[in-house]
């Protein structure tokens, strides 16, 4: 049967050195912030790009901690996609700052450089908040367009903190994706690009100061010398060393082959879909870590009709996503409607992922495509 994201295929390829990297941790039972945890961050600071690499509990821990570290707070507006996962928006709430939901391009499912500066003139016309920070997402596995928000940032001094949840592995040119902006994120949740096998993230920074506090921020706030001289609130949010065991085997993996088989998969995808739906767009120079390979049907009722002929032949697939964030019962206290988030609402009512990773073989995509060309003709 075919699987949306084949893990357990990924595990037979790798089962020798994730066994053993489990194992080693058992017998040493150095569980938590072990030495495995210290060479994943190494070595992932050394693939991006990034002087330091500080782990944590998850993405959306990833997040928040990076907010912390640049005292992002009460009164301050934090600018994010309508158009991704929650935890690209709650991280600005759960520090008590404002989200501000920014429509999409729908081409490439990003945050439209067009519509966040009318929010952010919007904001600072409006007085009751400052302008701070954005948090870019890289959705489906495609950095978003740093070029232009680098820009926005520099003309407004704002904070750009990289939401690479879904993006790790990305590229644009030969800059990596968690090397853009001020401090960058990612998650390592199972189905993600690079996945663990629980909850896991890591936030990424050339500031010394910046990877320090985050240190101190992950443990309870606790002193570099001293965990129990607590120098500030923190949270307790540590990547645990079974976890960055399991981690080291699958990026090196993922390094050496995996992104070039996800990119390989997406080719043929669009190469036998592209005159029946519109298939993804990859800007000239970018390369995405395809966490997602995501198409656009004509309306809602062609998805359906989609997605159930592929559901009857054995083939899962997802809407990501069936709702813009503005449309979800925690932003309703903004007021905010569907009118100033045109490219959002459209995109939730036509976008389908489809089965994607890098073990999907020739003749299960052909398969795929072949039950979408059907339906569709």
């Amino acid at each position: 049967m075919i699987q949306f994201r084949d893990l357990h295929a990924q595990y037979l390829a790798l089962k020798n050195d994730i066994d053993k990297g489990i194992n080693e941790v058992i017998e040493s039972s150095s569980f938590i912030l072990g030495k495995q945890v210290n060479a994943l961050e190494k070595e992932l600071a050394d693939f991006v790009g990034r002087k330091y690499c500080v782990s944590c509990g998850n993405g959306t821990d990833a997040l928040v901690l990076a907010l912390k570290a640049y005292n992002i707070g009460p009164g301050d507006a934090v600018f994010t996609a309508d158009f991704t996962y929650i935890a690209s928006a709650s991280c600005a709430e759960l520090v008590g700052a404002t989200s501000i939901l920014v429509d999409i391009n729908l081409e490439t499912f990003n945050i439209s450089p067009i519509s966040l500066e009318k929010q952010i003139e919007k904001v600072i016309a409006e007085g009751k908040l400052k302008p701070k920070a954005i948090v870019a997402v890289d959705l489906f596995g495609l950095p978003a367009d740093y070029e232009e928000i680098v820009k926005i940032a520099t003309k407004y001094n704002l904070l750009i903190v990289e939401d690479a949840a879904q993006g790790f592995g990305g590229k644009i040119r030969e800059k990596r994706a968690c090397s853009f902006g001020d401090i960058s994120c990612t998650s390592f949740f199972p189905a993600k690009p690079l996945g663990c096998y629980g909850d896991g993230g890591a936030i990424f920074t050339d500031d010394e100061s910046i990877a320090d506090r985050l240190k101190s921020l992950r443990a309870g706030g606790k002193s570099p010398n001293d965990k129990y001289d607590n120098r500030e609130i923190g949270t307790n949010s540590r990547l645990d060393t079974i976890q960055a065991a399991i981690l080291i085997p699958k990026f090196h993996a993922f390094k050496d082959y995996e992104i070039k088989n996800v990119n390989e998969v997406a080719n043929l995808y669009s190469s036998l879909l592209e005159e029946v739906v519109i298939v993804p767009r990859v800007p000239t120079g970018y390369l995405s870590s395809w966490a997602q390979y995501t198409i656009l049907l004509k309306n809602s009722d062609e998805r359906l009709r989609v997605q159930q002929a592929l559901k009857n032949n054995g083939i899962p697939s997802m809407i990501y996503y069936p709702r813009g964030m503005h449309q979800q019962q925690a932003f309703k206290k903004y007021g905010l409607e569907d009118v100033d988030y045109p490219n959002s609402v459209e995109a939730t009512k036509r976008v389908l992922s489809l089965p994607m990773h890098p073990y999907l073989k020739k003749e299960e995509i052909e398969y795929i495509c072949s039950i979408i060309k059907k339906e569709i003709e």
